[in-house]
């Protein structure tokens, strides 16, 4: 059966390689919606290719400039729609059945949340699904019954490892005994401590294995990629947090394991490819073509694995201890990470006080408070900027933050 594809975030890396996997199987696959939020280039040019049924845009100015884009194009059969109402309605009607979640930021929620609610299959990639919102996203997973596969790498492999047919709290029936996420480790995890404090934004961006945006090349410096990932993995998979562990793997090959309580170890392999997971995401059950190439292990030879450090990391230990605090604490943290991170890519503050900014204001913040809403998330993300800001302000790279 041929599905019906609204891929939200359509001009951004993830949007771009499903288009990828979907364009090796067009009888298997309809591309009905396409959504971004402003990109008209990159938006036209994948109408024309994919010639989508609907094209939303959120800017306003920018889907009208698309509209007539394609109108001189001749492309009439796109009709194209604007705004965030637009976002959520592609996200819940019944024109298609599987909604791929990849607009970045807090923008992607209320679409990620229609979507669960209209009990569609999502292949989820928007982590502030489940790092801002995760008691409202799952709420609305299973009451909507929706079909929740993750496209990132490490939480699709995984859902690879787990036993066929998993439900979300099922480890200890099935004998799992703990999740083990894979990380590269980033560019310091061999330097000496006393030279962490002089890292600059430069050499935080330079990853040894990946080119990637600045943000998400510093929270892979810091680890704190691995940090709200460990959050949505406990969301994801029913876990608590010191069920689930981080462990560094330089090579990247290794892109997640499951640990069960016979001694058995289950791991995916493969190629660093976002391909891959897309494919058995879209394909599920079955296994499709993806475009990757086979992985050589003879080329690869060796596999290392080593315990991240507390000390050099301690982002990671923030991390678990505000998915333990639950509530609206790990909205905290992702919000007081977002703004130390730029102060630190503006050179506000130094590397290691990062983590020292976040910590203050999760102390300043207090204890969590209940998720009643949407709306009360948004306030305590917007709270968090702010306090964030001040400590930034008044403290700057200063040995305590306090």
């Amino acid at each position: 059966m041929s599905r019906r594809l609204a891929i939200l975030g359509a001009t951004g890396s993830i949007g771009r390689s499903t288009l990828d996997v979907v364009a090796r199987h067009p009888h298997d696959f309809t591309v009905d919606t396409l959504a971004a939020n402003r990109d008209v280039d990159g938006m036209a040019a994948l109408c024309a290719r994919f010639r989508p049924a609907r094209a939303v845009l959120a800017d306003g100015d920018a889907a009208g400039a698309l509209r007539r884009r394609l109108a001189e194009d001749g492309h009439t059969g796109t009709d194209v729609l604007d705004g965030a109402a637009a976002l959520v309605q592609v996200a819940s009607d019944d024109r298609a059945d599987t909604v791929v979640a990849a607009i970045v930021g807090a923008a992607g929620l209320p679409s990620a949340l229609a979507a669960a609610r209209s009990g569609k299959r999502i292949l989820l990639a928007n982590k502030e699904a489940l790092v801002v919102a995760g008691p409202l996203f799952i709420e609305a997973v299973e009451q909507g019954g929706a079909e929740l596969v993750p496209v990132d790498s490490e939480h699709n492999a995984l859902f690879q490892c787990l036993p066929a047919g998993f439900v979300r709290g099922d480890a200890d029936r099935v004998g799992v005994r703990r999740l083990l996420l894979t990380a590269s480790g980033g560019p310091f995890r061999t330097w000496p401590m006393d030279r962490l404090e002089d890292v600059t934004p430069e050499q935080a961006c330079r990853h040894p294995n990946w080119s990637m945006g600045r943000k998400i090349s510093v929270d892979s410096a810091t680890m704190m990629n691995k940090g709200l990932e460990l959050i949505e993995a406990c969301w994801l998979f029913g876990m608590e947090p010191d069920a689930v562990r981080v462990v560094i793997h330089p090579q990247s090959i290794v892109h997640s394991l499951v640990e069960y309580v016979d001694g058995s170890v289950l791991a995916e392999m493969g190629n660093p490819d976002m391909r891959t997971p897309l494919a058995h995401a879209l394909g599920l059950p079955a296994r499709i073509e993806s475009g990757v190439e086979p992985l050589d292990l003879f080329t690869v030879a060796r596999l290392d694995f080593e315990a991240p450090e507390p000390a050099r990391f301690p982002c990671l230990g923030l991390a678990a201890a505000a998915m333990a605090a639950g509530g609206t604490v790990p909205a905290v943290l992702n919000a007081a990470n977002e703004v130390a991170v730029a102060a630190f890519l503006e050179g506000g503050i130094g590397f290691t006080a990062i983590a020292r900014v976040i910590s203050t204001v999760l102390d300043r913040m207090g204890g969590a408070r209940q998720v009643a809403s949407l709306d009360a998330l948004m306030d305590a993300d917007r709270e968090a900027r702010v306090l964030a800001g001040e400590v930034v302000a008044r403290n700057g790279g200063s040995a305590t933050c306090k």
